[in-house]
């Protein structure tokens, strides 16, 4: 019987298959990194009081590569190349998701909606991360090799989305809540799109690592495109709407430790 937690037992029991998803991960997360640490950095003065929460979310993206590159190296395994077509977030950044890095490489501030952008994107792309550790959490929390790892990052990737949450809510009653929501929205249905497609892609790899039949590979490409068809049909609203969350100030303080990367 197909399952995520039989998917990704044979992804981790396999040493070529854990080498792929772990290179995968470890290569977002540097991005978001940097990309946090540049916005961090370009804040403009009406909203500096953002900045060390948006530091202290790119030094946890930073961390989560870290994690990933010491679950490899706890196994012998070096990185391996990202494919293209499974690059999450530069599929998403080619499509104009969040902000441009031409942009983030420059010297000039940004602006007040540039950072609601950058929110609007990360309280969609943070949901996806938050949904993912979470059933990963739920099948592998406990697993001797990689259940530290998830817990560890489940519990920051939930954070980010609250304080996606706080701030965007902040944002809206100081009279930013049109934008906010036109832009939730664009983005959520073309981030759906992208993770369809990234999918497919990863899945096709892992594939041909692991030696699936034909049929098992079309099952799960079928599971795959019935996500997406439930998503274009409404499910993309969770990503678009906005509470206030249980966890308050999530990001508040400095990252503990210099987010420094726990023993896995």
């Amino acid at each position: 019987m197909l399952s995520a937690q039989s998917l990704f037992q044979e992804m981790v029991d396999d040493d070529r298959a854990f080498q792929l998803f772990c290179s995968i991960a470890a290569s977002g997360e540097a991005q978001g990194g940097w990309e946090n640490g540049r916005i961090a950095a370009l804040v403009p003065d009406t909203m500096r009081d953002l900045a060390p929460k948006i530091t202290r979310h790119g030094a946890d993206e930073d961390k989560h590569g870290r994690i990933f590159h010491a679950l490899l190296k706890k196994r012998g395994l070096e990185p391996v190349e990202v494919p293209l077509e499974t690059d999450y977030t530069v599929l998403l950044e080619q499509r104009g998701i969040g902000l441009a890095h031409e942009k983030l490489r420059g010297d000039a501030p940004l602006t007040e909606r540039d950072i609601v952008v950058y929110l609007a994107h990360s309280r969609v792309t943070e949901q996806r991360a938050s949904d993912q550790m979470d059933m990963l959490k739920k099948h592998f929390g406990d697993d001797p090799q990689v259940g530290k790892a998830v817990r560890m990052i489940s519990s920051d990737e939930d954070n980010h989305l609250a304080y996606c949450h706080e701030e965007l809510l902040r944002l809206a009653a100081q009279g930013h809540g049109r934008f906010i929501l036109d832009t939730l929205v664009s983005c959520a249905k073309v981030e759906m799109s992208i993770y369809r497609q990234v999918s497919l892609a990863v899945m096709d790899h892992m594939g041909r690592i692991l030696g699936w039949p034909a049929p098992k590979a079309a099952a799960l490409a079928v599971g795959i495109n019935a996500m997406y068809a439930y998503e274009r049909l409404g499910g993309w609203r969770r990503m678009t709407r906005l509470a206030p969350p249980e966890i308050r100030d999530a990001l508040g303080g400095p990252a503990p430790a210099a987010a420094a990367v726990p023993a896995v």
